[in-house]
């Protein structure tokens, strides 16, 4: 092969390997309560935030393909999970009736039953959760995160993480108004996967099973619009400095106007708040082959590049 077809090969892989693409992760075992959650890849670090101020995030990272669905909560439960419940609607349709704490300690119960280190300092009364701030293990990418252990893999996304996932444009450096790729409100359905589309307005009269709530993000993430609000890990002040404070919530539900779809729309909730039109998705660090893949590439590409000078 000519070394200008080669370059042009690990270019070509290169620009492959930052494209939006899937993976699943499995938990618990056996086929009764063995459970997977889907991610996407979210790359095209350093953008810049949008003009109302979020979406910028300095490193890659995985976003929830979906929305947590009252399924994978009962299956956590049976494989060990503890004091979390939900229960607004059933099977897959998102878990719901759930608060930001019992969020977290499903989010801490992926990382824990996985061999990995827990993303939230939770601690368990007998009767209700609360949770400690970090101090030296504290996240600290993209700025200090006081909510976040700097190890953990699973977590809730913060506002910036489900902002990008939702809106930005992977094929440019643009920011689209609704969660579905499009500069206009999306069709209201009451289910589907077409694009452009989203479980709002009425279409439905109870949230959609989570794969199947309309089209997708330009990452490829469903159901950011409409179907169930998702809560996020970030308080709504932006500051992580206090656990009780409200925490931000987005995306709008199944009987939201497009209003609440709108990418310049935010509410906020506090942290043992539960409600039927409210539900959350998970994100992750990646896979270790992802960075792996794109240093390899990077390199082949630069030493190539080098070597025709």
């Amino acid at each position: 092969m000519k070394r200008s077809h080669l370059v042009a090969a690990l270019l070509a892989a290169f620009t492959l390997s930052i494209q939006p693409s899937a993976q699943a992760d499995t938990f618990g075992g056996g086929t009764t309560n063995e459970f997977t959650v889907d991610f996407v890849s979210i790359s095209q670090t350093n953008n810049l935030a949008d003009t109302t101020g979020y979406g910028a995030v300095p490193y890659n990272y995985r976003a929830g393909t979906y929305e947590i669905s009252q399924l994978q909560i009962t299956k956590a439960t049976q494989i060990g999970m503890a004091n979390v419940s939900a229960g607004a609607w059933t099977g897959s349709q998102p878990a719901a009736n759930i608060s930001w704490y019992e969020a977290a300690a499903f989010v801490n119960f992926l990382n824990t039953s996985s061999g990995k280190t827990a993303a939230y300092i939770l601690s368990w009364s007998g009767t209700a959760w609360s949770m400690t701030l970090q101090s030296s293990n504290a996240w600290t990418l993209g700025g200090t995160n006081l909510y976040r252990n700097k190890e953990a893999f699973y977590f809730l996304p913060s506002e910036n993480e489900w902002y990008k996932a939702a809106y930005y444009n992977a094929a440019g450096t643009n920011y689209f108004p609704y969660p579905t790729a499009s500069t206009k409100a999306p069709t209201a359905v009451a289910s589907g996967t077409n694009a452009r589309s989203a479980v709002y307005n009425l279409a439905a009269s109870v949230p959609a099973i989570v794969d199947i709530a309309g089209g997708l993000s330009p990452y490829g993430a469903m159901g950011q619009g409409g179907n169930v609000f998702e809560m996020m890990e970030s308080a709504f002040a932006r500051t992580n400095s206090s656990p009780s404070e409200d925490r931000a919530f987005r995306g709008g539900f199944w009987s939201s106007s497009e209003f609440n779809l709108r990418s310049s729309v935010r509410d906020g909730g506090g942290p043992t708040l539960e409600d039927s039109v409210i539900g959350f998705r998970v994100a992750s660090v990646p896979e270790p082959s992802t960075y792996a893949l794109l240093l390899m590439t990077a390199a082949g590409v630069l030493w190539m590049t080098r070597s025709q000078r």
